[in-house]
């Protein structure tokens, strides 16, 4: 057998202790543990380390090989994708076996697959959060110039951010990046995406026992109708007049609200007279997550962020004097965030603070609204607790 090779970043174990020379299927070390997972044409297995718990999925080398490069290169566009961690190789001697090549991912943590939300043969009381969030997933990587080819259901981890779901991109083996991805391949990419949706709803409909005419096969066409007026609505086109500029302003903060960041603004003349074209050219949806952490330091997914941010307007206006927004940021960080995270990194049942503390704001403005006033911050905690720690509500 061929001696294998490894590639694996800094700042993680150098899993040598593995025993690459067999297949994972066979592995008996006691760093495999057991997470619910979707299904997937290849073998998959979990391990635990100090450092964290990651994902090593089993692919002929080419494969392993792509997938790896495609999710290196989607790091740095924010683009929610798994973390590549390691490749190894020349596990066997032909590069096409299924067991040639591995690759090491870091799990995302407090993230599920599709099927622990399912319900019957639908989505139940998540699906709109769950169509959204996966439309949105589709349009930033099409934004990024990313063809996917072989989008499914199976193929994304999902995990609650706030009152919305946000979806994470787990297989690119058959991905790629170009430089300007053109409407035939996008085209393309959805329709692929509704046949294997339409396929995966087939597979859950048969395995809790119905027949496919009560599968939501139509599930992929949903997601394709959101995509597109998603898109639709990102790639508007302004033409305005010379005492028209303040539309530009109202565009940038209309897409700020969908938690998209705007990096330019491009300007060219509309024709005759003194109109103009505007183009702005969108960043991925981390508006609110960036503000957040520019203000406070603390990193959040898109939606908890926003929330977040309204529990620091909260606290500003409810202080008696009149200070800098940065230091009401470090006081409500201190005073306020700091003291409520070391309680919900204690308590038990609240696997991830952050969503938890999400939760709370919720459930303060719901007594807030019930009693008809502020009931405080520390009244809706302890009611919170109280009451079940209950979250959101779900979304029909």
């Amino acid at each position: 057998m061929t001696s294998r090779s490894m590639t694996i970043r800094t700042g993680h174990p150098d899993f040598l202790d593995l025993d690459w020379e067999t297949s994972i299927v066979d592995w008996s070390t006691d760093r495999i543990v057991y997470l619910p997972k979707g299904i997937s044409r290849h073998e998959v297995r979990f391990v635990v380390y100090p450092e964290g718990t990651y994902v090593i999925k089993e692919l002929p080398r080419r494969a392993a090989r792509r997938d790896y490069t495609v999710l290196r290169e989607l790091e740095g566009t924010g683009v929610p994708s798994v973390l590549p961690v390691g490749l190894v190789e020349d596990r066997s001697d032909d590069p096409h076996e299924e067991r040639s090549a591995a690759l090491i991912t870091r799990y995302a943590d407090f993230s599920f697959s599709y099927r622990e939300l399912l319900e019957g043969p639908g989505f139940g009381p998540r699906r709109n959060q769950m169509l959204d969030a996966f439309a949105w997933l589709l349009v930033e990587l099409h934004l990024t110039g990313c063809f996917w080819g072989d989008c499914s259901l199976s193929n994304v981890l999902y995990r609650y951010d706030a009152d919305a779901i946000e979806t994470i991109m787990v297989d690119a083996e058959t991905a790629e990046l170009q430089t300007d991805l053109t409407d035939g391949r996008r085209a393309e990419d959805i329709q692929i995406m509704i046949e294997n949706v339409a396929g995966g709803m087939a597979d859950v409909a048969a395995s809790q026992g119905f027949d496919l005419d009560e599968a939501d096969l139509d599930l992929g066409e949903d997601i394709a109708a959101r995509y597109h007026a998603l898109w639709a609505e990102i790639k508007q086109e302004l033409v305005i007049g010379a005492d028209e500029r303040f539309r530009i302003r109202e565009q940038i903060e209309r897409l700020n609200g969908l938690g998209v960041t705007v990096d330019e603004v491009e300007l060219h003349p509309a024709g005759e007279g003194q109109r103009i074209t505007v183009k702005i050219k969108i960043g991925v949806r981390d508006f609110h997550a960036r503000r957040l952490e520019e203000l406070t330091g603390v990193r959040a997914l898109e939606q908890q962020a926003r929330y977040i941010l309204g529990d620091l307007h909260y606290f500003s206006a409810r202080q008696r004097h009149e200070a800098d927004r940065t230091i009401d940021a470090m006081r409500w960080r201190v005073e306020e965030f700091r003291p409520m995270m070391d309680r919900l990194t204690g308590a038990t049942r609240v696997s991830d603070p952050i969503q938890a503390y999400c939760d709370i704001l919720h459930h303060r403005y719901v007594l807030s609204s019930e009693a008809g006033g502020d009931v405080g911050t520390q009244v809706a905690v302890d009611n919170w607790f109280t009451n079940g720690q209950p979250g959101y509500p779900l979304d029909t």
